[in-house]
């Protein structure tokens, strides 16, 4: 009779042992997995996003953002992956380019977008955006578009560029899925207007500029 205490003893452990086991490893939920969805880190050689040409992203206001239906995304800059806010970056009007590497009228106007912003200067802020989750791809196409250019004597690109892997800007715009897209921002944050066509050259870039947000160029 001695044995049988000894055994539910052993036998009481193992079944504490195995609960917390199954304490550890099951799912948390709750407030862990709250908050805003950002742009998930990744791992970018330094050189490839310096190699691609693209420009420092331009700082967000201090201030509060303006209401518009850019105010709550949160996005990364393809020249260092920090965080951007195209809501903040209102106060002047801004043109915002959207491509993806595999579209190849995109690649034939970005280059417009760069005479149209070296044009423009001040008076507009055009910020390119990358609508595809694959980054490195979109780096690697700058790179080699970047030296195309400089090869036939051209500029070179060294237009701001975001990096938006679920099209969150396409999509508060309500814009359709083809690619490229031009989202016509004014200076208080609301959307005038987007493009949904390739531009032909700068002038064209102009003249939908002019019309939609008064910014001659």
């Amino acid at each position: 009779m001695s044995r049988v205490p000894v055994f539910w003893k052993w036998a009481l452990t193992a079944v504490i042992v195995a609960l917390a086991a199954a304490i550890a490893f099951w799912p948390r939920g709750g407030s862990e997995n709250a908050g805003p969805v950002t742009e998930p880190t990744r791992k970018i050689e330094p050189a490839l996003r310096a190699a691609s040409g693209a420009a420092d992203c331009p700082p967000a206001s201090t201030s509060t953002p303006r209401p518009g239906p850019l105010a709550d995304l949160v996005l990364t800059c393809l020249a260092d992956a920090s965080p951007v806010y195209p809501g903040r970056l209102t106060g002047r009007p801004l043109v915002l380019n959207l491509w993806a590497y595999w579209c190849q009228p995109c690649r034939t106007e970005l280059p417009h977008f760069q005479e149209y912003a070296d044009r423009a200067g001040s008076a507009v802020q055009v910020v390119t955006v990358h609508s595809d989750p694959d980054e490195a791809k979109a780096l690697a196409l700058l790179a080699a578009l970047d030296d195309e250019l400089r090869a036939q004597g051209r500029p070179g690109l060294h237009l701001p560029g975001l990096q938006d892997s679920d099209a969150r800007v396409r999509a508060a715009a309500q814009a359709p899925t083809a690619l490229p897209i031009t989202v016509l921002v004014r200076s208080d944050g609301s959307i005038a207007d987007y493009v949904a066509r390739p531009f032909r050259d700068a002038d064209d870039i102009a003249a939908s500029v002019a019309g939609a947000l008064g910014v001659t160029a």
